[in-house]
């Protein structure tokens, strides 16, 4: 025979746990929200992207102005961004490396930084990145990001 203590365990095993209602109530829940707030947090993530690309851009900006200032030049288009971490032969007054990491950095969509020299409106050097499609032109994340 079972003693009441029986019973108010299995009792117990009965009330515990969730109805399948409740758990595709929760899931219909937790897509909504999904749906709602997915678009937002991409968007927010596109953006993130966009301002650590003109941060990088503002910072070889000022590593070429003190390769500027080292050396009495900006560098040219063969020499490139490179100039910045590795010395050339015949530059004396080079006293860089003029970045932190050994290498060039790469936009945050994995694309080298766009280096032209004259830059425009009278500047003496032009960095820029693509964006995201890694082409001229472009909306939204695909828009260009130019050192101003």
């Amino acid at each position: 025979m079972y003693s009441s203590k029986d019973k108010l365990l299995r009792s117990d095993k009965k009330e515990s746990g969730f109805t399948l209602l409740e758990l595709l109530v929760v899931l219909v829940i937790i897509g909504l929200l999904t749906t709602i707030a997915g678009p937002q947090v991409m968007k927010m993530l596109g953006n993130a992207k966009s301002d650590v690309a003109r941060v990088q851009l503002e910072n070889l900006g000022v590593s070429l102005d003190l390769f500027n200032l080292d050396v009495g030049r900006y560098p040219n288009e063969e020499e490139g961004l490179k100039i910045l971490i590795e010395q050339p032969e015949g530059l004396d007054r080079w006293s860089g490396p003029y970045l932190k990491s050994n290498e060039v950095p790469k936009d945050p969509w994995g694309s080298v930084y766009v280096y032209t020299t004259p830059g425009t409106k009278g500047k003496p050097y032009g960095l820029k990145s693509y964006g995201a499609d890694g082409l001229p032109g472009g909306t939204s994340e695909n828009t260009d990001i130019i050192l101003q």
